[in-house]
């Protein structure tokens, strides 16, 4: 009978299966997260799961993320072999009360398993912010759809106002997104969309923006603020609040990664022209291009060496929002000084980073610039015949210089290339004159004919029109500036360029009879939105940085320039 009885209890053992569906707890605060945990466990080599976890109804929860671990081994004891699948569902509540969670079936061999339903209970439940002080039906609502995302990958936040009177969204004004050490925020847009009416209820984006959370764990995003103004007075709303799952990156990262997330790709080069010579400078430029973090991770920058000296770089952004993160270049300008004659290897700092689409770290290692440095005498031995006259003639222009002539003038420049821009504006010079001779032509007609019609003149009106005529007249158009400046860039007039800048600022603010440019940026404050003041004040201290920059380059002053364009050509009437 024991062994009969033994028989039977391993033959009841082998080939079971149990699943099972728990909380955490039963009593939940409107802030808590509930966290749900499905086991399943079979005993038996045989056994073989056939479907997924299918997940009862959770539409009265938001899905913050998921997980899962699958384990197997033998059973010493019985002999059998175990696996163990255990999974984990975070889940938000979306209402108060007492909350019905169902079965979770599985099915094993072509038998369907299933958990027991149970309920649990949830108090206080967040409500969002609403200004009833102002308009009792509208409230601002933000919604981020991917809320399971890896630390330091973005996610697409959508800042919606709700209310049942289409009227109200023109009062939402001066949008403040979020502020927290935990998370970046970078905005893609602040267009509003065509409004949606639905039911009783309209809606209406007014901000798209990326959350790139830097530190893992349950992240909660501040709510974003507004201005709501009406004719009697002006209050704040807040939106509601968001909790993100943010997973810890996977382990196995090389030394040297910091926090880039996303796919980049790191190239360095020489932008000098001139040939390298020691302890003097040049320019060397580590661009890192791609998509992901790019704004917010640490830029490889160059090591050390004792063939030569760097410093500090100027960094300049050519960015802007991608389909999974921010996209474009980032350019590390540095002034390298070489300290030997022969070959010198430029090397960047090794570099890493974690792609979130396949989930794995790619090592891009180091990026070297092969160079070779010559000495002084070097650089005299190898140029030309012409190269020497022209120093010598520049040298004697330079030293020698009479009171009746300014000979420095004559100063020679050495061209590597034939220079098209110097045609091209040529050419266009001339055919300015030739337009402005037949304007000229013509004017001359029309004054004869204006001069014969003199007794059939009409009235010139009152005098405040014909002020107002003659301040038309006398306007400058600031697309000339642009012109102008355009050409001063492509000349390298630095000096003149930005004594050019200094003009287009003044008679910009002379438009609007602003004397300083700290008045004007409260103008602009009080009349054009704290965003463009912002805009100018940072305009202008890119101004300073660039007109005092020991080193100019190209790439800065088209940024510079682009910027100027941009901004002038919104505030000016």
């Amino acid at each position: 009978m024991i062994y009969i009885l033994l028989l039977l209890s391993s033959v009841i053992s082998y080939g079971q299966v149990s699943l099972s569906l728990e909380a955490d707890k039963n009593d939940y605060k409107g802030k808590e997260i509930v966290n749900l945990t499905i086991v399943l466990e079979m005993n038996g080599g045989d056994l073989v799961q056939q479907t997924g976890f299918q997940l009862p109804d959770l539409s009265k929860f938001n899905m913050i993320g998921s997980g899962s671990v699958t384990n197997t081994f033998v059973d010493p004891e019985t002999n059998t072999v175990v696996s163990q699948k255990v999974s984990r569902i975070a889940l938000e509540p979306k209402h108060k009360g007492k909350i019905k969670i169902g079965s979770v079936l599985v099915t094993v061999n072509n038998k369907i398993y299933k958990t027991e339903p149970f309920d649990i209970n949830v108090r206080d439940i967040e409500k969002k912010s609403v200004a009833n002080n102002i308009i009792n039906d509208l409230y601002l609502g933000m919604e981020i759809e991917d809320r399971d995302i890896y630390q330091d990958q973005p996610t697409i936040a959508v800042l919606r106002a709700y209310s049942k009177n289409m009227d109200n969204f023109r009062k939402v004004k001066n949008i403040h997104l979020p502020k927290q050490d935990n998370i970046n925020v970078h905005p893609v847009s602040f267009a509003k969309s065509e409004i949606n009416p639905s039911g009783n209820m309209s809606s209406q984006i007014l901000a798209v923006f990326m959350i790139f959370p830097n530190e893992a764990g349950y992240v909660e995003v501040p709510a974003v603020s507004a201005s709501v103004s009406s004719y009697a007075n002006k209050s704040k709303i807040l939106s509601n609040k968001v909790k993100l799952n943010v997973r810890k990156l996977p382990e196995g990262s090389p030394e040297y990664f910091k926090n880039a997330v996303g796919d980049f790709n790191v190239s360095i080069y020489n932008a000098s022209k001139e040939k390298v010579e020691v302890k003097k400078p040049i320019n060397v430029v580590v661009k890192v291009t791609g998509e992901g973090n790019l704004s917010d991770m640490h830029l490889p920058g160059l090591e050390s060496s004792p063939d030569y000296d760097f410093y500090a770089p100027k960094i300049t952004s050519r960015v802007k929002p991608g389909t999974t993160g921010i996209k474009g270049e980032i350019l590390a300008n540095y002034i390298v000084i070489p300290k030997k004659a022969g070959e010198i290897a430029i090397k960047t700092e090794q570099f890493a980073f974690f792609n979130p689409t396949n989930k794995e770290y790619v090592d891009l290692g180091h990026e070297i610039l092969d160079l070779n440095a010559f000495s002084h005498d070097q650089i005299l031995e190898s140029r030309t015949a012409v190269e020497k006259v022209n120093e010598y003639t520049n040298n004697f222009l330079e030293t020698v210089n009479t009171p009746v002539l300014k000979t420095t003038s004559f100063k020679v420049k050495e061209k590597n290339k034939f220079n098209w821009n110097v045609l091209i504006v040529n050419i266009g010079i001339l055919s300015g004159l030739f337009i402005a001779y037949l304007l000229f032509k013509n004017w001359q007609k029309k004054r004869i004919i204006v001069k014969e019609n003199t007794s059939l003149r009409p009235s010139l009106g009152s005098v405040a029109e014909t002020e107002n005529e003659i301040r038309e007249r006398l306007k400058t158009d600031i697309s000339d500036y642009f012109s102008y400046l355009e050409s001063l860039k492509s000349k390298e007039d630095y000096d003149k360029f930005f004594v050019t800048v200094e003009e287009l600022d003044s008679e910009v603010r002379s438009q609007y009879f602003q004397s300083s440019d700290k008045d004007f940026k409260v103008f602009l404050e009080n009349y054009k939105g704290a965003t463009v003041a912002d805009e100018y004040r940072n305009l202008l201290q890119k101004i300073q940085i660039e007109k005092f920059a020991p080193v100019k380059s190209s790439e800065g002053l088209s940024e510079l320039l682009n910027d100027i364009v941009n901004l002038y050509s919104k505030i000016s009437k």
